[in-house]
């Protein structure tokens, strides 16, 4: 059994993977500790992107069953996203960025991750944002 600092962990682990095959091989370590997970790449202009960093969480999510098309579980991730994105939109404002957001959850608990390198030109800094929620668990 695994609580929210587990699943937390699990989605820092994902965002930081540095390849897509080193993503797959963390998603599949995961799944078989009944740790489900998905990531996607994201980038661009962060704080005129947040829109579209949430829509590809709630979509990735679906996609790969992590969620269900349903209003609380969309609004759960949504809301993790969001939460995610406020803690490094400070270090972002009217700078572009490009990174990994990550998606991880054991039964009733959900955590996202984004992992981005924000910057102008070689000038870049690392940041990470981390959110959480609680659904319901459906199996």
């Amino acid at each position: 059994m695994f609580d929210s600092i587990d699943v937390a962990r699990a989605a820092i682990r994902l965002a930081i993977t540095p390849s897509r095959a080193e993503e797959e091989k963390e998603i599949k370590y995961l799944r078989d500790k009944e740790i489900f997970g998905v990531a996607v790449d994201i980038g661009g202009n962060v704080l005129d992107s947040i829109h579209i960093i949430i829509e590809r969480a709630i979509l990735a999510s679906r996609k790969t069953g992590l969620t269900r098309e349903c209003h609380v579980q969309d609004g759960a991730i949504a809301g993790a996203s969001r939460e995610a994105i406020m803690q490094i939109a400070s270090k972002a404002t009217g700078l572009n960025g490009g990174g990994k957001i990550a998606i991880c959850r054991h039964q009733e608990h959900l955590s996202v991750c984004i992992f981005m390198s924000i910057g102008l030109l070689h000038l870049n800094e690392a940041v990470i944002g981390l959110g959480h929620r609680s659904l319901p668990d459906t199996k």
